[in-house]
């Protein structure tokens, strides 16, 4: 270390920032020596301090991260503990912002010459660059909820996610700079092996302050794979930690497709890389594509989107989804309330009564009032409310839950309200699909106002809300939610997020067929096309086992909706729907039990749950079985075999913190009956040795469990038919 370096870190030693440092914990090594997956973790979240204060440390057993805080604060260690596996190979800032158009990186060391990986040796000789954002001082706090969820539905877990948060001050020293704070917050779960980082920008000045661009997480990551040659968007990205940030849309119903903020970029300094053009994907930047475009008033603050990461410790898709699912219960636990309902397609006082009483007569917990019902919750009239009130304090006199759709893209209002296209400045030119008016327009937020008085004023219990999907930027300079096209696609996402943040804190359940789940949305579609809808049931059972299958992987059952047709829709005859009930009560009950048999909620579209007095306790029947299992249906899906049409298909429940350790689903599509022998992967149930598996409700019996925690078991399926298993422990 130079002479200035070396007065640098006396100056540092000499700061209440040392002594507050040293006031933390030393930083004691402990990893979990078991699978976070199976076994609980008894390690918490921590912050503390190594290497005789020069460090801080964030660790939970599972993960760690630990940043030198002189002479600028940086990361410098970030791994699995499990797996040992390290994901910094260079140093780089913990944010950049762009202010007032000028760009300015917030902490970060300088002085790293070889950038494939990091030696400790070399950390005492980096320096701060003065026109950086600098470190000053931290904050650890018990990790606060990042909503306050309310629950008035069955819910798997009700617990907020605990650990612990650190936030980090910078301030900088030019002249236009003074007055401005930025914060870097890290929060670290317990139990899982996952962080969450955002950034806040304080304005303390007199002058507003123009926010152009956040970046809040910059990871220099070892490259996934070597390549000679090979374009960034032809190479493997790292795939061992999972980035999912809370700034996704565009109605793919998967997350990876509707990121909208996670940028893996190539690193020009990496010049040792095989790449011979140095374009290897291995420079991790979270921020959104369109920017910011904001203006903090004196005194305002500003925070950014949330990037999790999730580190994972394999290749294999099942476990992955596993690590994925179970962050999805912890960090936002309100995905895991699964409440059972139909949709109904009339919002006739009389008939919205009998089903009301269907429901409680079967089981059922809730109505939605489907589109196509009727329902129209702009219409904010003292009599719509009234009649609807009425309709939601009956429901709730029998102990039923009301809720109800509501459409807001794929609808045109007219060339003041609608989005403005850049490239063409006219309305309904730009659109994803097709029309859509501006959130941020006077119509827009009149409309989220509406919602918000129909909602509370009548009592509904649920919003299925059809769109903002995609983020529809808008050019349009007469809004006066935005300013212009650079802040429009920020200001509708912050208007649409924090509608589901109020509504989620009220107790409101939402079904919103977009990636809206780190913000309080409770479900989206599993995945299908509703075309489908008008095919034969025959062929809808397969397919509705395929979505099943196809979009369990990383969702877990409580977090998609699937669909049955009781009456017509989308077209189809006779073949298509379930009406007359009673005339097709094989695969009303088929198609009930595979979709309550994985743990997913479909929206039986019609006018009644049941027809006749032997449809009802059908009904009952399948509805009580749910309940009876309830806990471990809605647990993880272990997928055993995709349906086909040409052999037996299922899959399998597992939790192992309950009695039952699984369950497992078989069906047979053929036309006679089939006897195979299956291997059951029993891992992920946590037993070991032995288990003991019965058919349905019948006599249990013991098996041995081969090397691979397989159960192998030879089963009998009848044509066309479904059957159910229960393992548990000796």
């Amino acid at each position: 270390m130079n002479l200035k370096g070396w007065l640098l870190l006396g100056s540092f030693l000499s700061s209440p920032c040392w002594a507050q440092l040293q006031s933390l914990p030393a930083y004691q090594p402990s990893v979990f020596n078991g699978d976070w997956l199976i076994n609980p973790v008894s390690q918490r979240a921590v912050v503390s301090q190594t290497n005789q204060g020069k460090e801080l440390v964030l660790s939970n057993g599972l993960v760690i991260r630990r940043f030198r805080v002189s002479p600028n604060l940086a990361t410098v260690d970030y791994r699995n503990l499990n797996t040992n596996e390290q994901f910094i190979r260079s140093v780089k800032p913990e944010a950049v912002v762009v202010l007032n158009g000028k760009k300015y990186r917030v902490g970060g060391l300088d002085g790293q010459k070889e950038h494939a990986y990091l030696k400790e040796e070399w950390l005492d000789g980096f320096k701060a660059n003065p026109a950086d954002f600098q470190y000053k001082n931290f904050r650890v706090s018990a990790l606060k909820p990042s909503l306050h969820g309310q629950s008035r539905t069955w819910t798997m877990n009700p617990n907020p996610p605990t650990g612990q948060e650190l936030q980090l001050m910078f301030a900088a020293s030019q002249p236009e700079l003074q007055g401005v704070e930025v914060v870097v917050h890290y929060a670290l779960y317990d139990r899982i092996p996952t962080l969450c980082k955002w950034v806040t920008i304080e304005n303390k000045s007199d002058k507003p302050l123009h926010i152009n661009q956040v970046v809040n997480e910059i990871l220099a990551t070892p490259e996934e794979e070597s390549a000679v040659v090979g374009k960034p968007d032809q190479m493997k990205k790292p795939q061992r930690i999972y980035i999912e940030n809370n700034f996704a849309f565009n109605n793919a119903m998967r997350y990876d497709l509707s990121d909208q903020a996670t940028h893996w970029k190539t690193d020009s300094l990496y010049t040792s890389q095989v790449n011979y053009n140095f374009e290897t994907p291995c420079l991790l930047e979270v921020y959104p594509t369109q920017g910011i475009g904001i203006d903090l008033a004196p005194n305002q603050t500003y925070t950014s989107i949330r990037s999790y990461e999730l580190l994972l410790d394999s290749y294999d898709r099942e476990r992955n989804g596993l690590a994925r699912r179970q962050f999805y219960r912890t960090v936002a636990p309100w995905t895991t309330q699964n409440p059972i309902f139909m949709h109904l397609v009339s919002t006739d006082p009389a008939v919205v009564r009998n089903v009301i009483d269907q429901c409680a007569e079967t089981g059922y917990e809730m109505v939605i009032l489907s589109f196509g019902s009727g329902l129209n919750m702009e219409d904010v009239s003292d009599a719509n409310i009234r009649k609807f009130k009425e309709l939601a304090d009956y429901a709730h006199s029998k102990k039923i839950l009301l809720g109800g759709y509501s459409l807001f893209s794929s609808r045109r209002i007219d060339d003041e309200t609608d989005v403005i296209d850049p490239k063409t400045g006219l309305p309904n030119k730009g659109a994803f699909f097709g029309h859509a008016p501006c959130l941020a327009s006077a119509w827009g937020i009149a409309y989220l106002n509406k919602l918000k008085k129909f909602i509370t004023e009548t009592g509904f219990d649920l919003l299925e809300h059809d769109g903002p999907y995609p983020g529809d930027v808008c050019a349009s300079t007469k809004h006066p939610g935005h300013k212009g096209l650079d802040d429009s696609q920020w200001v509708q996402m912050e208007m649409q997020k924090g509608l589901y943040r109020f509504l989620n804190e009220k107790g409101v359940y939402i079904n919103a067929p977009d990636w809206y789940f780190l913000d309080g949305t409770h479900k989206i579609a599993v995945g299908y096309r509703e075309v489908n809808f008008s095919l034969s049931r025959e062929q809808q059972k397969i397919l509705n086992r395929q979505n099943i299958y196809d979009g369990t992987w990383e969702k877990t059952p409580s977090m998609g909706w699937g669909f049955v047709p009781l009456t017509k829709y989308q077209g189809g005859g006779p073949e298509a729907v379930l009406e007359p009930l009673s005339e097709h009560l094989g695969d009303y009950e088929q198609l009930m039990m595979q979709y309550y048999g994985a743990g997913v909620q479909a929206c039986y579209r019609g006018p009644r749950l049941y027809d006749t007095e032997e449809t009802k306790q059908t009904v009952k029947k399948v509805i009580n079985w749910y309940k009876q299992y309830r806990s471990i249906l809605n647990s993880d899906i272990i997928h055993l075999r995709r349906a086909d049409g040409r052999d037996w298909d299922g899959i399998m429940h597992v939790n192992p913190a309950l009695k039952e350790k699984g369950l497992v689903m078989l069906y047979n599509p053929l036309k006679t009956t089939i006897t195979r022998t299956i291997k059951l992967p029993l891992y992920y149930t946590g037993l070991r040795q032995t288990a003991s598996i019965r058919v349905g409700e019948g006599k249990p019996r013991a098996y041995a469990l081969n090397r691979n925690n397989e159960a192998e078991m030879t089963v009998e399926l009848a044509p066309e038919s479904y059957q159910w298993l229960v393992v548990e422990g000796k």
